[in-house]
């Protein structure tokens, strides 16, 4: 059996715009409810969530059921964790603070099997060959990793139409919040300067005939970016609607006394 196909790279590939949403609660059961709700992907986040290893194959796991690709994100774009996130059974990496072509060219080479890259070949005893049941898995793997760059500073923005024309790059993330920092305004990421930014990048990624992507919540930039032809956008996080779900609820749940009250006052 040949490695299974990732149904993101597939869409990605028919232009068809994936929606995803960052999933950093670290907890299989959320994870599992969210798999359900129809998103295209799910964001599994290393680099800032508590997650690790094994908590992020649980989620993969309660993911599984459902036709929702998971993505993760590890904390750095080091070969030996790119390794083990691929043998979890990973196919889509999303590395954050990619800032040359010397580092994006290396991240290639760590997503490949020999000759073609460096990967380690240890496919009898994971998850990703099925725990070796897939027999044509070391031959058919390197076509099946999707590998996502993650550009979020004023380095990586400059050098962007370099890491663009490598092939291997299967698409460009632009990371607002970080972009924001970097050039003046923390906390910031909607400023008109990053949104600028953002959609300048879209041309020239698109121009390399690239895919690119973005996170944001703010339902006008949702709305921009699709626009602009988006090809996969994050829409928020799990804790982000889980916080509002929240405070609506507890902001409804007295609202009566209070409009009783007024009445009463009122009368």
């Amino acid at each position: 059996m040949p490695a299974p196909k990732n149904r993101f790279k597939a869409a990605l590939r028919e232009g068809r715009r994936q929606t995803g949403l960052w999933v950093a609660l670290a907890n299989p059961l959320s994870a599992e409810l969210l798999a359900g709700v129809g998103f295209d992907w799910l964001l599994i986040d290393l680099e800032h969530a508590p997650n690790d290893l094994r908590s992020a194959i649980a989620q993969m796991q309660a993911m599984s059921a459902f036709p929702v690709a998971p993505v993760i994100r590890p904390p750095m774009g080091e070969a030996w964790l790119i390794k083990q996130l691929l043998d979890a059974g990973c196919q889509t990496l999303l590395i954050p603070m990619v800032e040359s072509v010397d580092q994006a060219k290396a991240l290639v080479d760590a997503v490949r099997y020999p000759p073609a890259g460096q990967r380690g070949v240890g496919a009898a005893l994971v998850r990703a060959s099925g725990f070796g049941a897939e027999a044509d898995y070391l031959r058919t793997a390197d076509a099946e990793i999707c590998l996502l760059v993650q550009i979020e500073t004023r380095k990586g923005l400059a050098a962007l139409d370099a890491i663009a024309a490598i092939e291997g790059i299967d698409g460009l993330f632009l990371g607002p919040a970080d972009l924001a920092a970097d050039m003046g305004h923390l906390g910031n990421p909607g400023h008109e300067a990053v949104r600028a930014a953002v959609l300048d990048a879209f041309l020239r990624i698109k121009r390399a005939g690239k895919k690119c992507g973005v996170l944001t919540s703010d339902q006008r930039l949702i709305a921009d970016y699709a626009a602009a032809g988006v090809d996969f956008i994050a829409i928020g996080s799990d804790v982000g609607l889980l916080r509002e779900a929240a405070n609506v609820a507890l902001a409804r749940a007295f609202s009566s006394e209070v409009d009783t009250g007024s009445r009463e006052e009122n009368a």
